[in-house]
């Protein structure tokens, strides 16, 4: 995909599979996905021998975010809907690669992939009311604040709904 400042897009491959056993067991992070419990090397390494990367078959893409050839984070389009033009986005990088452009950079990427590649219109995200680092990502990325959703997350958290006009 596009490179800048040495980061980089690219599809799932079978050594992610440290990459995406260590996010996706982040407790952390499971309020906003669909586990809620630990998953094993195992089922990971089904998950990446399966993976189609194809976003019409499977409605969502996954890809690894590179800096200088190292894998430090997966971005994600879901709920990718080609009739209306949108998609969900979300990010995660490993910890100690927060606060160095990185995701910045990477949604840029993922825009220009969205509008180049899948003409879509809009992208989405829905960031925790609390989590004041990733509102102020997504505003970096040029996401504008849609509404505000009481007791979004787990029916407890609110949350802020960003949009990214393509």
């Amino acid at each position: 995909m596009e490179y800048s400042n040495n980061i980089a897009l690219r599809a799932l491959e079978p050594e992610d599979l440290e990459l995406v056993h260590t996010i996706e067991n982040d407790s952390s992070l499971w309020a906003w996905g669909v586990l809620s419990q630990p998953i094993s090397h195992y089922t990971v390494r089904q998950y990446l021998a399966q993976q189609h990367s194809d976003i019409y078959q499977d409605g969502q893409l996954r890809l690894v975010i590179t800096c200088d050839g190292k894998a430090v984070g997966i971005i994600d389009l879901t709920d990718f809907s080609p009739h209306h033009l949108r998609a969900e986005v979300g990010i995660v990088l490993l910890p100690s690669f927060h606060r160095k452009g990185i995701a910045t950079e990477a949604l840029h990427q993922i825009a220009l992939y969205a509008t180049e590649h899948l003409h879509l219109a809009t992208l989405y995200a829905y960031v925790a009311e609390n989590n004041t680092a990733a509102q102020a990502l997504f505003r970096r990325a040029g996401y504008t604040t849609a509404a505000n959703l009481p007791n979004w997350i787990e029916g407890r958290h609110s949350a802020t709904l960003f949009l990214l006009h393509l």
